[in-house]
């Protein structure tokens, strides 16, 4: 019996080591002055999480009260983003499962508590904003860092391998910038060790990071995933009106779908999608705080919900 009673308190204690923890993660997205902002806490280099409990009704309910206790941002829409599981997330004592979430609101009153902390998410992924052109960022250090990463490999192959993907996801060698893959493009970075996330085991010989705002455990990874759907959602759904005001301009809606993509769109034919697809309706009214002439304010026609479940904005590009 004594023996058993040992056995059976080492299965407990094992069990205990053993067990996974359940973390609620959000992802919260606002645009403020034309540029996409992501909610952060900590020293603006953590989102918003919390372990799930047992008193939580649901997921949603339980990322909900973290996010309000610990910014005191309320949220509107959300969807699942990920669930992340990887070993060795946030150190090797430890297994954490991540459920994440996108979030979008609108920041109608920054001052409205001091626990809120905004950061461009531009801050985080410098390599991502080409609304000005390419970033110097990319010409100046990230081509040369993984071409010098690439052509490290002793296997032919394996060099080839790395320069394609290199080209792929960064637009090297004429091809073009796809802004969705932003994930691909800070894991070849996480590859490559060129960021300071996969760099922080203390190794003296590793590589400088390339610029980039870091973040805890893989917080950066997470937001990557998240900045990926959005960029690819607002092209089929119509979700970058949960981020406009009431009221609107195109001038506004469109500097808020540059913000999100990063790109300079082609004006004419984005008002014109716009006004084809009936994403909008005029309010009657204008604004003068556009500096120029008074311009025609719009709100979302929300019944193009109920017509086409499809729609998004298309983002009409303008090519280099």
């Amino acid at each position: 019996m004594e023996h058993q009673a040992k056995v059976t308190r080492k299965g407990r204690a094992a069990g205990r080591a053993n067990a996974v923890k359940a973390d609620l993660i959000a992802v919260v997205v606002a645009v403020k002055s034309s540029d996409p902002y992501v909610l952060t806490i900590g020293q603006a280099n953590a989102l918003p999480s919390g372990p799930f409990e047992q008193d939580h009704r649901s997921l949603q309910s339980g990322l909900r009260g973290w996010v309000e206790q610990q910014t005191g941002q309320p949220l509107g829409y959300i969807e699942q983003l990920y669930t992340f599981a990887d070993r060795d997330r946030v150190g090797a004592e430890e297994r954490v499962i991540s459920i994440s979430y996108l979030a979008l609101t609108r920041d109608e009153d920054p001052a409205a508590s001091a626990k809120r902390c905004w950061a461009s998410w531009y801050d985080y992924f410098p390599w991502e904003d080409h609304r000005s052109g390419t970033p110097a960022v990319v010409l100046e250090k990230l081509r040369p860092r993984l071409r010098e990463w690439a052509d490290s490999a002793d296997d032919t192959a394996v060099r080839l391998d790395r320069r394609r993907r290199a080209a792929v996801t960064f637009g090297f060698d004429d091809r073009a910038w796809n802004e969705e893959l932003v994930l691909q493009r800070y894991e070849l970075l996480y590859e490559a060790a060129l960021v300071e996330e996969a760099t922080r085991s203390g190794d003296s010989a590793a590589p400088t990071p390339v610029p980039g705002t870091s973040m805890v455990a893989d917080h950066r990874r997470i937001l990557a995933t998240a900045i990926a759907r959005l960029r690819s959602k607002i092209k089929y759904r119509p979700v970058v009106f949960e981020l406009m005001p009431p009221l609107f301009t195109l001038l506004q809606l469109q500097r808020t779908v540059e913000a999100l993509s990063g790109r300079l769109i082609n004006k004419p034919n984005f008002r014109r999608l716009i006004e084809q697809q009936d994403l909008v309706e005029k309010t009657g009214e204008a604004t003068a705080e556009t500096g120029g002439r008074p311009a025609q304010l719009y709100r979302f026609r929300h019944a193009i919900i109920d017509e086409r479940p499809g729609a998004g904005t298309k983002l009409p590009l303008a090519r280099a």
